[in-house]
């Protein structure tokens, strides 16, 4: 099965998104994509990190399995620790390439954490779980989260 890794990165009161339109379905999900056959997650992590958005990120923490069914497989989401930069697609990246036909976007971005309530976000167990930890913290051992579209 097709496993995937999501990353959660705050800068200071904001959370790091890629704000998708998707042949006319808009919304936000955390950066992240599949894990290529010869990575391990953090490896996956780090390059998806990179690719959409040009950062780099220090220490990285699992805290959470999400189980969306195909094609998605399963999602492995890190909080990761933020060095500093601002969000860009890669030039070379598919999403860059897939985003110049105007369809279906990418478009990596700093949201307001007062503003995640308030959109359309994907998957919802995991915005209620993010709105949960960005209030109360997060957990200190990773937590498997039932699957909400």
């Amino acid at each position: 099965m097709r496993q995937a890794i999501r990353a959660v990165v705050i800068n200071g009161d904001k959370l790091l998104v890629m704000k998708r339109n998707k042949f006319g379905r808009e919304y936000y999900t955390l950066i992240g994509g599949g894990i290529e056959l010869d990575e391990d997650q953090e490896t996956a992590l780090r390059r998806e990190l990179f690719e959409e958005t040009g950062l780099q990120v220090g220490t990285v923490k699992l805290m959470y399995e999400e189980e969306p069914g195909e094609p998605y497989g399963t999602q492995f989401v890190y909080v990761c620790e933020y060095l500093g930069g601002n969000p860009n697609l890669s030039p070379d990246s598919i999403e860059a390439k897939i985003s110049a036909a105007g369809e279906n976007t990418y478009v990596p971005m700093w949201l307001p954490i007062a503003d995640l309530a308030n959109v359309n976000f994907v998957s919802g167990s995991l915005k209620t779980e993010l709105i949960r930890a960005l209030q109360q913290g997060f957990p200190n051992e990773p937590i498997q989260l039932d699957w909400q579209a």
